[in-house]
Parts: structure tokens; sequence; C-alpha cells
């Protein structure tokens, strides 16, 4: 097999979102399945609306998902010389001609069509003028008027498309920019792309560019068009449906690992694995099947996927990873040894690095900044917990060691001599030293935040 070379192509108009990153994602796994080369390359030709700032937010998204790409990424915008060479040469080998009818011309000539019920399409009146260039022209492709355009996509199958249903296409708009199919088949020959998958957006896109290739003369690439993902309701993928940037993922704190599994398995299946690391889909992807079907959008499932990728991570990654969110709070520098306990009780609970370092909070601030709440102060501090609660707080002063295991050993004791349940003191225990009646073990929490701290907040529960 020859080397497999795979390109991923967005337009620099706004930032990288997950229909586009599942295609890059896609692209890159083929390729680097083969140990072939992944192409990144910026379609930046409308410059009106293409923007640097969203360049550099798509190469970020990238880096952070863990799609390297081989080599420097190409940008259409500095190619414009080499494409009008290419629709040069097809001039000069009579696969294309210049065409002088203006806009309001041929939008006339496909209302004409649409009265007769065929496809609306210019009627070739240039094809074999003869004209040249000049003010107001555009350069079309001579197609084939009769045949089909057919190829076998990787996803959808044998696709076959009547010659006389395709235009003659615009090559070179009358400014002497190229249009997108002239400039997309220039790139993807130059650079020896073997394979194009993209969205099935493009499936309509993929004979006019067959067509280009062959007047060319260069050889085809294979094509694939996955579907589109769509909502949980079956409609058009949007931000209603929580659909984000992939920038957004990534300050939410999601992991790039488990939005590139969640993605990957969005049109893609390997027998009924859920879970996979890079590496694993590095190994398996091609062996798998891309399905023909769209995928629905579930944002319950891609935290519960984030969730199982956290508890994966090594801890020292998550402290890592961690970090800034907890710096995000404005709660200051945290002990390294503090910080990995709190991740060490916080990852089996946590969906999400933002979750995480919000759930870390109760244990960094002072017991005077503690917030309570009332509901939870009325039914779990009663006289009679109270009394339990001041008890407690006497033997843990008395501790020489403050760890879990001596900690854990005090309520032991304490409910086995006083013949009371757990459920006597423990929430009042928990409501003490949390504010809520949610939270990690206790006693964990008690370790993490010192004695000091701990009595503090007892004494603060107490006086409530």
């Amino acid at each position: 097999m020859s080397t497999v070379v795979t390109r991923f192509a967005p337009s620099p108009t706004g930032h990288l979102h997950i229909g586009g990153a599942r295609t890059a994602i896609f692209c890159w796994l083929l390729a680097r399945h083969h140990g072939g080369k992944f192409v990144l390359r910026i379609e930046d030709t409308d410059l009106e609306r293409s923007k640097q700032e969203y360049t550099d937010s798509i190469l970020a998204s990238m880096r952070w998902l863990g799609l390297d790409w081989d080599g420097e990424p190409e940008y259409q915008s500095k190619r414009f010389d080499r494409y009008n060479q290419y629709i040069d040469r097809l001039l000069e080998t009579g696969h294309a001609y210049w065409c002088s009818c203006s806009p309001e011309e041929v939008e006339h000539m496909r209302e004409e069509a649409r009265a007769r019920g065929e496809k609306p399409r210019y009627n070739g009146h240039c094809r074999d003028a003869g004209l040249g260039p000049g003010p107001g022209r555009v350069v079309r492709l001579k197609a084939p008027r009769e045949g089909q355009t057919v190829f076998n996509d990787m996803v959808k199958g044998l696709i076959s498309v009547d010659n006389s249903e395709l235009d003659d296409m615009v090559l070179r708009r009358a400014d002497g920019s190229p249009t997108y199919n002239m400039a997309v088949v220039v790139d993807d020959a130059e650079m020896g792309i073997t394979h194009v998958l993209r969205g099935d957006d493009h499936v309509n896109n993929t004979p006019k560019q067959i067509l280009i290739y062959q007047a060319l003369g260069k050889p085809l690439p294979v094509f694939g068009h996955v579907p589109m993902i769509l909502g949980p309701d079956k409609q058009k993928l949007s931000k209603r449906h929580g659909a984000k940037a992939v920038i957004e993922y990534q300050q939410d704190g999601l992991l790039p690992e488990a939005l590139v599994n969640y993605l990957v398995r969005l049109g893609w299946s390997h027998g009924d694995d859920e879970f996979f690391t890079l590496d694993e889909l590095k190994r398996v992807f091609p062996e798998g099947r891309l399905s023909s079907s769209a995928a629905a959008f579930d944002m319950d499932k891609l935290m519960w996927l984030n969730g199982q990728h956290m508890r994966h991570a090594s801890i020292e990654r998550l402290m890592d990873l961690v970090a800034p969110f907890v710096a995000a709070l404005g709660l200051g520098d945290i002990p390294k040894e503090r910080l990995k306990a709190m991740v060490e009780l916080l990852r089996e609970r946590a969906a999400n690095l933002k979750d995480m370092a919000r759930d870390m909070r109760f244990m960094l601030i002072a017991a005077s900044e503690l917030e309570y709440d009332q509901a939870a102060v009325a039914k779990h501090l009663a006289p009679e917990a109270r009394e339990h609660l001041a008890a407690l707080r006497s033997r843990f002063a008395a501790l020489a060691d403050f760890n879990r295991e001596t900690i854990h050993d005090v309520l032991q004791r304490y409910v086995q001599e006083t013949g009371i349940k757990f459920k006597a003191v423990g929430p009042a225990m928990r409501v003490a030293l949390v504010g809520t009646m949610s939270g990690p073990d206790i006693a964990a929490v008690m370790e993490i935040i010192g004695k000091n701290d701990s009595l503090d907040r007892i004494d603060r529960a107490l006086s409530l």
C-alpha cells in the first residue's frame, strides 16, 4: 500500500467546532494508523471573513486535542498564483473556456431550466464562443455532457451522478480569484492527498472535483463522506443542544482525550467498546466501521466518558491540569501535597476539571468563609446533635497525630461507647465541616484541611 496522506482543511471564519474536530480526528487517525502523513491546510481564500484570531484558535485547538500535523500548515491565500497556473493550463488544453455571461444572465438561464422542470444550471452559452479574457469574464470548466461520474465512497458506498446534471462550473471568478472546488483539487493533487475524508455536506462537490481531476490528468484520491452530528432531537446540532467550540470544552474542564474518544464514537464503532485511549484508537480505527447514519450528540454521555478518562489519568497529570482552574477561583497558591490529596479524594467523583476545582473550594477557604446550607443546619444541628459534636470536638483536639485513620478511630470509638448510631452524629459532622450534606469522606476532608481548621469549623457550627 502506498503512503496514506490525509488532510484537514478548516476555514478560519470561526473557532473549531465539534463537527470539524471529528472530521480532523478521523483524518488524523487514518493517517497515523498507516504510518502516513497528516496535512493541515487553512482554507483562507475568503479574505473578508477569515481572521488570524480564528486561525490561531484552530491551531491551538488541534494541539490541545493531540492532533499533530506533518510539516507547516498550508495556507490557500498564499497559493493564488499556483491555482491560476492550473486554470491557464486548462484553457490551453481546451478543458476550460472564457465566459462573458453576467450573473443576471446566468440566473435567467437557471430560471428557464426550472420552468422546464430541469435542474437549474448554466446552459453553456459561451462554451464554443472562443472568447478570450476581458472585463467581467470568468473561466468555466468544459464539463462532459454525457456519461456518468462514479466514485466508491468509503462511507456511503457507490455514488453515481449523470454528467448531464453537472454544470460548466466557474473555475476563476471575474476578480481573478479561484473558486473553492478549483483550489481544493489543486491543493489535494499537489500535496499528494490519497484519502479525502470529510463531512457529507461536500458530497455534491465531489463529482465536480472529480471532473477537474480528470481535466488535469491527476489521479483521484479515495473519497469518504461522514454524516453530520445531530442534536438529541435529531435536528441540526446547535448551541441549544450544548454544542460548543472545542476551545469552550477546554475552558469547561474536559480532558482532550475524552473529547476525542467521544467524537470518534459519533459515527464509528468497534464492537461494543466505548472507552479508548489515543494509542488504542490509532491501532483499531480503520478496523472499525464508519457509519453512514447521522449520530446524535449526547452531553450526558460526553460528561460520563470524561469522568472515565479522569479516573484513568495519573494523579500528577490531573494536578497539572486542574491547577489553572483552582487559580481562576482566586484561592492563591496551594502546596503540592495538599493539591495532590484533594485530587486523589475528588477524582472518583468529579465529571470535569472545572467541577473538581469548584469542589476543592470549601477545603481551601477559612472556617469564617464557609457557607452553610440553612436547611441542612436546621435538620442536622439540633440540640442533641450539637452535644455529640461538642464531645467529638474535644476528642479531636486531643489527637497528637491528626490523619484520616486516627479521625476514623475517634468516630468509631465514640459511636461504640455512647451506643448511638453513626447517623446521629455523621450528618452533623458533615454540615459543620462542609456546610452541606454532600461531599467526600469526612475524615479525608479533615486530614486535608488540618486539625486547626477542622476545630474552627466545628466551633463555628456550634455557634450557629
